[in-house]
């Protein structure tokens, strides 16, 4: 299953900035026709639509709160192509006091925010002939890191949901991505103290737009994903994108 961006109406939640931001930028360079930015804040977005005026409609999506999820869908009835990019990251190991919180909070955003993103928008992509929908996981989703351990224990959990969803979705002819990028130079990569060894935001689009176009479920845009994306083909292919029965 391969997509062609070209002509799309695109929807990116966590638009404003960072790695989103990014993708939207490069997406309308692919010929996007329009590109919902997904902010939580209306005006977040005022910047791009001065950029690139009526290709971007700002739409409020917050992945904590459902109902804004909901509308959000009500009014995108025309969307194709999904980027649940928005996320939140807490710098917590296993031993620390506000390890659980910090967890909570980000299973919250991070894995229930994409459940809510996935059910809401998966019947417009139907009606729409299928699409993409694709999910931001991250390379902790497979490897986890003991100062991001919360992180990584939502992204790994995030990941298991991306692959149901390529299960499910597949018969209504949407390609679902699961997106899995390393240290990538953002706010919540400085944040993260990972600005000496992080990549411009841009690769990330352009995997996502590549592996569009040859339909490949797992995207590693950057080295440090690409070095991780390397050792886990075996399993990636053998068993993760494999049809197996189960029992």
């Amino acid at each position: 299953m391969t997509y062609d961006l070209a002509g799309k109406t695109v929807l990116i939640t966590g638009a404003n900035r960072g790695i989103g931001k990014a993708i939207l930028e490069t997406f309308l360079h692919h010929g996007a026709a329009k590109i919902y930015a997904g902010v939580r804040k209306l005006e977040n977005a005022d910047s791009l639509v001065s950029a690139y005026g009526g290709k971007v409609v700002p739409i409020c999506i917050d992945l904590a709160d459902p109902a804004s999820i909901t509308a959000a869908a009500a009014v995108a009835q025309d969307v194709q192509v999904v980027i649940n990019n928005a996320g939140v990251l807490h710098t917590t190991g296993p031993l620390d006091p506000g390890f659980l919180a910090a967890l909570a909070s980000e299973m919250e955003v991070n894995v229930h925010g994409l459940v809510r993103m996935a059910q809401a928008f998966a019947p417009v992509l139907q009606a729409n002939g299928g699409g993409v929908f694709a999910q931001l996981n991250s390379v902790v989703s497979m490897k986890s890191f003991a100062a991001f351990s919360s992180y990584s224990a939502s992204k790994a959990a995030s990941y298991s949901i991306t692959q149901s969803l390529r299960e499910v979705l597949k018969p209504q002819g949407t390609l679902v991505l699961s997106v899995h990028p390393g240290p990538i130079a953002t706010d919540m990569g400085r944040e993260a103290g990972l600005e000496e060894i992080a990549e411009p935001a841009s690769v990330v689009g352009e995997a996502i737009v590549t592996a569009m176009q040859k339909g490949e479920f797992h995207v590693f845009p950057d080295s440090m994903a690409r070095q991780i994306g390397g050792a886990y083909d075996g399993f990636a292919r053998g068993v993760v994108e494999a049809d197996m029965a189960v029992g």
